[in-house]
């Protein structure tokens, strides 16, 4: 676990330091690595791992688990936003984006290969493509539809786009298509190898964006707590992973890798929506900030504990 936060830290610092002798340079490293992540590394580790999945009640429950929080914390944060501390819409939907996408990729893969063990990979990975990113290409973007200041995400012509120039929804349906005996383990070894290359290159790639937002005053170091920004982290690694344990627990059960998965912080995604939408860059950037640190100090609790 301290080897996953080192390699996150000084990732992220490389992207930071980039960024600061050559934007230029620090934009085309961030989109190569993204692109990288995107189109090659994260469907082979989706697509060589499913085969391996074995879909039993517990995962299903598990899976189903996942969409019923993401709709209960995004209620709430709809909720407290509008009605409570009544800001403005790019703002609540900025908040409900940061509550239910999470960064079980680049940061929960490795972090439940170094907490629980690269048995429970296959697991993670499932969460990962099967709940997260339907969380990012179709929930995230309809919020950002719904509650964004521009109209670029609308429409079913945007839909179509993120589902079929989606390369890991298209190897998640390839893996769970395949049968087990097409991934041999040496692939699956590879996989577990491939998992340190997204942390590396996801957190290089978070470390520009982020310098790129505070250049451009979207934030700040440290990021403003706000209760807007509060909201959204108490939400995201407070009130989703407490209600997944009840709720799973209440049904029967899930993965131990599901749990965690849960239980990841808001993930880059959600300024990949503000950005395409018009939604609070600030309150994101804030949000991505403050529950990576703050689970980055659970993970560094548990390995020294």
């Amino acid at each position: 676990m301290i080897g996953v936060l080192a390699a996150m830290a000084v990732s992220t610092g490389i992207g930071l330091a980039l960024h600061a002798r050559s934007p230029a340079l620090a934009r085309r490293t961030a989109t190569l690595s993204l692109s990288a992540l995107l189109w090659v590394l994260a469907p082979f580790v989706i697509v060589v791992s499913l085969p391996h999945l074995h879909v039993d009640g517990t995962v299903a429950v598990g899976l189903a688990a996942g969409y019923l929080v993401a709709a209960a914390v995004g209620a709430a944060a709809w909720a407290i936003g509008t009605r409570v501390l009544r800001i403005a819409p790019e703002c609540t939907g900025t908040v409900m984006c940061a509550a239910i996408m999470m960064n079980t990729g680049y940061f929960g893969l490795p972090f439940v290969s170094a907490l629980l063990g690269r048995g429970h990979l296959t697991d993670a990975i499932a969460f990962d493509s099967l709940v997260s990113g339907p969380l990012f290409y179709v929930a995230g973007f309809a919020i950002g539809a719904a509650f964004g200041a521009t109209g670029e995400v609308a429409g079913r012509a945007r839909a179509r786009q993120l589902v079929l120039r989606n390369p890991p929804l298209l190897a998640a349906v390839a893996g769970l298509l395949l049968p087990a005996a097409a991934s041999p383990h040496v692939l699956v070894d590879a996989a577990h190898l491939v998992v340190w290359a997204l942390l590396v290159l996801g957190f290089v790639a978070l470390g520009v964006t982020l310098a790129a937002e505070a250049s451009e005053g979207a934030l700040a170091f440290p990021p403003r707590l706000d209760a807007q920004v509060a909201t959204a982290v108490a939400l995201r690694v407070g009130a989703a992973p407490a209600l997944y344990l009840g709720l799973t627990a209440l049904l029967g059960g899930a993965p131990s890798a599901f749990r965690v998965q849960e239980a990841m912080p808001a993930g880059i995604n959600t300024l990949v929506v503000a950005h395409a939408a018009g939604l609070d860059l600030r309150v994101a950037s804030s949000a991505i900030a403050w529950s990576t640190v703050l689970v980055a100090i659970w993970g560094l609790t548990a390995a020294l504990t």
